[in-house]
C-alpha cells in the first residue's frame, strides 16, 4: 500500500495520539524552511541595500537641504537621489507577489500535486491541524518580516519627504509604508495558499497568485483607496503640499467646465491664452475668463488613518481567504 492509495483518516486512530502542536511546528519549518529561508535572503538583501544607501541618502539631505527649497538640495540631493528611490519603490512593489506566489501558493498544492498529504494525515494530523500548522506559522513569519522591513524603508524615504521631493500618500509608496506593506504581503500569501488548493497544481497556482495580487494591487491604487474617507475640496491654486491631490476639474458660473487634465482644457487655453501669453500657468491663464479650478484632495493628516483601513480590510481579506482554504481542504482535498 502506498501513499497514494492508503486510506484516509482525518485524525489518529486509537493509540495513535494527535501529534503535539510544537512537533507540527518544527514539521512545518523542516518541510518549508527553504521558502523562509528565501523569503529572508530576499528582504535582508533589500534590507542591506536599503541601509547602504540611506545612510548616503542621509548624509546629502543633511549637507544639502537646509533650506528644503534651495538649489542646491535640487541638485545635489534630489537630483542625484531621487531616480533611484523611484526604481527602488517600484520594485518594492512586487515583493508581497513574489512572496505569495513563490512562498504562499506552493505550500499546499505541492502536496496536493504530489499526493503526499494523504500519507500526513494517517500519521495523527488530520486535516485541519496540518492545513493550520502550515498556514498560521508560515502567515505570522511572513508578515512578521515584512512589517519589520517596512520600519527600514520608511527611515530611507524619510529625506524625500522631508525635501518635498514626494508625499506619504504617493502610490508607489502608499503600500509600502505603515502597516500597509506587511497587509499587503499577508494578502498576497493567503491569495497563493488558495489558489493552490483550488488548482492544486504548483506552477499554475502561482501565475493564477500574480495574476489575482496584481489586479486587486491596481485596483486598490487605482479606484479604491481614494474613496476611504470623503475628499476635501478648495478652489484655492496652492493646495497642502503634504495633501494627495484626487482630482481636479474647472467650473464656471458654478457649473462643470471641464476637466483640468484632457482635451476641454487644451482647447480652452489654446483660445484665451494665445502664443504671445503661454508662459501662463493654465489657472492664471483662465481666472479672468471666470473660470475656477477646484481641487478634490486628502490631506496628509489622514496618512495613519488610511493605513488603518487598508490594513484593515486586507488583514480581514486574509482571514477570509485562509477560512476559506481550510473549508476546500477538510470538503474537497482527499
Amino acid at each position: 500500500m502506498t501513499a497514494q492509495t492508503m486510506p484516509v483518516r482525518s485524525s489518529g486512530g486509537p493509540g495513535l495520539p494527535p501529534v503535539p502542536w510544537r512537533k507540527m511546528a518544527w514539521v512545518t519549518w523542516r518541510q518549508h524552511r527553504v521558502a523562509l529561508a528565501s523569503v529572508t535572503v530576499l528582504l535582508g538583501a533589500l534590507a542591506v541595500y536599503l541601509w547602504l544607501t540611506g545612510v548616503q541618502i542621509h548624509h546629502a539631505y543633511a549637507a544639502a537641504c537646509h533650506p528644503a527649497s534651495s538649489l542646491a538640495c535640487t541638485l545635489n540631493f534630489s537630483g542625484r537621489y531621487a531616480t533611484t528611490a523611484v526604481v527602488v519603490s517600484i520594485f518594492l512593489q512586487a515583493v508581497p507577489a513574489l512572496i505569495g506566489a513563490f512562498a504562499g501558493a506552493p505550500v499546499l498544492a505541492r502536496e496536493l500535486e504530489s499526493g503526499t498529504f494523504r500519507y500526513a494525515w494517517t500519521q495523527g494530523l488530520g486535516r485541519l491541524r496540518w492545513t493550520l500548522a502550515k498556514l498560521v506559522l508560515l502567515a505570522v513569519a511572513v508578515a512578521a518580516t515584512a512589517g519589520a522591513f517596512t520600519v527600514l524603508f520608511s527611515w530611507y524615504s524619510q529625506p524625500f519627504f522631508a525635501a518635498g521631493y514626494t508625499i506619504p500618500f504617493a502610490t508607489r509608496l502608499f503600500g509600502l509604508l505603515g502597516v500597509a506593506f506587511a497587509a499587503w504581503t499577508l494578502a498576497a500569501f493567503a491569495i497563493g495558499v488558495l489558489a493552490g488548493v483550488l488548482i492544486r497544481r504548483v506552477v499554475p497556482a502561482i501565475a493564477a497568485t500574480l495574476a489575482v495580487y496584481a489586479g486587486l494591487a491596481f485596483a486598490t491604487a487605482l479606484w479604491l483607496r481614494q474613496h476611504y474617507l470623503t475628499p476635501l475640496f478648495t478652489h484655492s491654486l496652492n493646495p497642502p503640499s503634504t495633501a494627495w491631490l484626487v482630482n481636479q476639474w474647472y467650473t464656471k458660473g458654478g457649473t462643470f467646465a471641464f476637466a483640468a487634465h484632457g482635451s476641454g482644457i487644451y482647447h480652452a487655453v489654446r483660445q484665451f491664452c494665445p502664443a504671445p501669453n503661454s508662459t501662463l500657468s493654465p489657472e492664471q491663464c483662465l481666472a479672468p475668463h471666470g473660470y475656477t479650478v477646484w481641487t478634490s484632495y486628502q490631506p496628509g493628516s489622514r496618512f495613519w488613518t488610511f493605513q488603518w483601513i487598508e490594513g484593515g480590510w486586507l488583514l480581514a481579506l486574509s482571514v477570509l481567504l485562509i477560512a476559506i482554504t481550510i473549508w476546500l481542504v477538510r470538503r474537497r482535498a482527499a
